[in-house]
């Protein structure tokens, strides 16, 4: 089991992060959130072309094929620059479309994917969910013109700049069941649906989709309940694994800042990164650092290999792990910082901001906790 990444692998990460410094600088950040607009159109087409949004499709739509892995050091860098464009949302998208549609869906969307010119969504999660990953309770029945769906669906990432949504119904079943659950694909300007769109704490575009007998397009069968239950399986655990990386990426911008800080930042003519005391905490922030990059990196691995013994136990170990080491880097930049770490104006603070988001998706610490003691 290899868990280095390759030089490929690697030098996307840094061209990445190269685009994102000279395109995604805080303050052109603040300025995008005061506007209108949900992302940069520019970067998003420039982030086409670097091939990213083609990284995890197949060959045959346009892809590279690329799977968790080649995806950890794009959301790193994704998280280190806070970037607010769609691009996990489109993923767990695409990935669930490639698992469960059919060739003529994957044909018909993948390539617009591919090139940027479609941007997706992933609405899963339902309010009394509570983390619990089948948690759906929107109801799907087939009508003579096709398929509705009825529910709502909170928190959708990425709902305000996305074309399509992939929506997962229960066409059998009560709330919480492992089968019965089959995958959608919604327009949100259809009628009956219901988009409201804004912005998540940490400013990245999110949303809540209402149902009301609204028209969608079955992915694949949806009565096929192994395909569609190995389909969000995936689709979730490559969100996880991506989740990870991004928090990873946050960590790291705000240990960046708080190590800056302390090294220039001075009182009675010397830096207080001379303290001993401050250098103790830096200390255990840059383990902290460490362990959630090592344990992002055992995500991606377990995300690529869905079928090893013990690949959910590492997924849930992976989350819970990099959940609470990212936050406690965060947490200890923002008070090596004192009261400007606090402020809306300075970048430590929406670190922690995008931390808190991605530790909620796909499950926070204390539900992958949970999730480890029943595995066990």
């Amino acid at each position: 089991m290899n868990f280095e990444l390759d030089d490929d692998q690697r030098a996307l990460g840094d061209s990445l992060a190269r685009l994102l410094a000279d395109r995604g600088a805080f303050e052109q950040r603040r300025a995008l959130v005061a506007g209108d607009a949900w992302h940069d159109a520019q970067t998003w087409s420039a982030l086409a072309g670097l091939g990213l949004t083609a990284l995890p499709l197949p060959e045959a739509h346009g892809g590279f094929g690329g799977g968790a892995r080649d995806l950890l050091p794009v959301m790193q860098a994704m998280g280190r620059a806070l970037s607010l464009e769609p691009y996990l949302a489109t993923v767990l998208g695409a990935t669930a479309l490639r698992l469960a549609g059919t060739d003529a869906q994957q044909a018909q969307v993948l390539p617009g994917v591919a090139e940027g010119g479609t941007r997706l969504a992933w609405a899963h999660d339902e309010p009394e969910g509570r983390h619990a990953p089948l948690w759906v309770q929107a109801a799907a029945r087939p009508a003579k013109d096709g398929w509705r769906l009825t529910g709502v669906k909170s928190p959708v990432a990425g709902l305000g700049p996305a074309q399509r949504v992939v929506v997962s119904a229960r066409v059998s079943g009560a709330p919480g069941d492992a089968a019965g659950c089959a995958l959608f694909l919604v327009d949100p300007a259809a009628p009956g649906v219901q988009a409201r769109a804004f912005r998540l704490v940490d400013d990245t575009a999110g949303g809540e989709l209402r149902l009301d007998d609204a028209p969608a397009e079955p992915l694949g069968d949806p009565l096929d309940a192994a395909v569609q239950a190995l389909a969000i399986e995936r689709t979730q655990a490559l969100g996880l694994a991506a989740a990870c990386a991004d928090m990873v990426g946050a960590a790291e911008a705000a240990f960046a800042l708080a190590m800056e800080y302390v090294r220039t930042r001075k009182q009675f003519g010397r830096a207080i990164g001379e303290n001993q005391a401050l250098r103790h905490r830096a200390s255990q922030m840059f383990v902290a650092l460490e362990m959630a990059r090592s344990m992002a990196l055992a995500a991606a691995v377990a995300a690529d290999e869905p079928d090893g013994e013990h690949a959910r136990a590492d997924l849930s170990r992976a989350k819970l792990s990099v959940g609470r080491n990212a936050r406690a880097v965060a947490h200890g930049a923002i008070q090596l910082h004192g009261g400007i770490g606090m402020t809306e104006e300075y970048a430590v603070g929406h670190s922690l901001r995008r931390i808190h988001v991605m530790d909620q998706c796909f499950g926070d610490a204390d539900a992958h906790a949970a999730r480890l003691a029943a595995l066990a």
